[in-house]
């Protein structure tokens, strides 16, 4: 839920760093909040015309490019069904496999995003479809590099995430040495392609754990408009965008890395991954005008409470008739936005979830929390913080697993993803 909307275009980075410690940095943890995401963007389909002659729908054709400068599904915008999936490297797997697995995963997407069968051993599961806009992206975990001998070449934005207050963890559900998103607009092709890539892995790897989410689809709205999360708030206004002259430098390692980070990371990003569960029964509860000072904006359209509409300038100053601020001091969209953070932020492209109820019939609902910055230090961890320390939301949702994978450059032609990494 945080106060960003996705990008639209892929984009180029750069990134620079300063000298301020890491171990500084990290010292000190403590925080509630969460960053709740940004399913906007909001790229808009034309419905299909009703006719039985259309072999393929808008929805279907949609096509997303495997080789590139980045991976996809970090700048594309967002899907209608995810998976995300992580997997420990086999006993006695080492660089060698993990370099033949990577080159399996990476063929196999390739095929897949152009809509066409994973191989010779295709299950046929998405048959009649069309690419739907798939993207399938690879990332390494910390444990990666001691596993496959590479501890050398472990980049410092790498290093373990600082415990948050609000941290209520399941270690089962966390981390892994290797992570994959898949996001995709048909439910069908996007579990064909987590078939295929859990299938791939062979003796090679084995799943440590997998979640499935799910956004409006395409086209569901009478206009395209900024996503609604499971609580109905508008999420994603703020997100910083391709066309920003400094949205490269944020979200990409640069060409030429600087101290500390790592030549083969060149154009790749860093995803923290949460799983953060909403108390919507909690939630619920409140008042309209509660939920929305809980955020700081209208739940009708987005826009701020201190006027104006969605994509309006919010004003923090701004009081009511009694000199209270309009906008709560502890509210979410206050807490989060980059102007009041030091300048942190992040690409927050996360999908929704539901698993189900527990036996008291709670939701087991919220927030599959995807967040891309070219040094998790200065995006997710710096916003993270701020709100463990006071944020009016943290009171309603839950983070119950959380990951930080480095995610190599796109790769070109001939290439598979992280190459540089293993055969360098």
């Amino acid at each position: 839920m945080s106060d960003q909307s996705t990008p639209e275009a892929p984009n180029a980075g750069t990134a620079a760093r300063d000298g301020v410690s890491r171990r500084r940095l990290l010292g000190t943890a403590g925080a509630t909040g969460l960053v709740l995401g940004a399913a906007g963007g909001a790229t808009g389909y034309a419905a299909a015309p009703s006719t039985a002659a259309a072999p393929l729908t808008s929805l279907g054709s949609g096509r997303a490019m495997f080789h590139g400068k980045h991976q996809p599904g970090i700048t594309d915008p967002m899907q209608a069904c995810g998976h995300l999936v992580a997997f420990d490297l086999a006993a006695g797997a080492g660089r060698k496999e993990a370099a033949a697995l990577l080159r399996r995963w990476s063929d196999t997407a390739r095929r897949l995003m152009a809509g066409e069968p994973a191989g010779t051993r295709d299950t046929d599961v998405a048959r009649d479809s069309g690419p739907s806009s798939l993207t399938v992206t690879f990332g390494f975990g910390y444990s990666f590099f001691g596993r496959t001998g590479l501890d050398g070449q472990r980049p410092v934005a790498l290093d373990p995430l600082p415990d948050f207050s609000s941290d209520h963890l399941d270690r089962n559900r966390s981390n892994g040495d290797l992570w994959v998103q898949i996001g995709a607009d048909d439910s069908l092709v996007a579990f064909h392609a987590l078939r295929a890539i859990q299938r791939d892995a062979g003796a090679a790897a084995r799943v440590r754990w997998q979640m499935n989410g799910f956004n409006r689809s395409p086209g569901a709205t009478a206009r395209p408009m900024t996503a609604r999360n499971l609580m109905g708030q508008v999420d994603g206004t703020r997100n910083p965008k391709p066309s920003e002259a400094d949205f490269d430098r944020r979200i990409f390692v640069p060409e030429q890395p600087g101290r500390g980070e790592r030549a083969w990371m060149a154009n790749g990003s860093y995803a923290v991954v949460r799983r953060i569960r909403m108390l919507l029964d909690d939630w619920e509860k409140l008042s309209l005008k509660g939920q929305e000072d809980v955020i700081g904006r209208r739940k009708s359209d987005g826009g701020p409470l201190s006027g104006g509409g969605e994509t309006t300038e919010m004003d923090l100053e701004k009081t009511d008739e009694a000199g209270n601020l309009v906008v709560p001091i502890n509210a979410h969209a206050r807490i989060t936005r980059p102007d009041q953070n030091g300048g942190a932020a992040m690409v927050r492209r996360p999908f929704s979830y539901h698993d189900g109820f527990d036996a008291d019939g709670v939701p087991d609902a919220g927030l599959l929390f995807i967040c891309w910055q070219a040094d998790p230090l200065r995006g997710f961890v710096p916003v993270q913080r701020k709100l463990d320390r006071g944020d009016a939301l943290s009171q309603f949702v839950r983070h119950e697993a959380s990951g930080l994978f480095a995610v190599p450059g796109g790769a070109a032609e001939g290439e598979y993803v992280g190459q540089r990494l293993l055969e360098g």
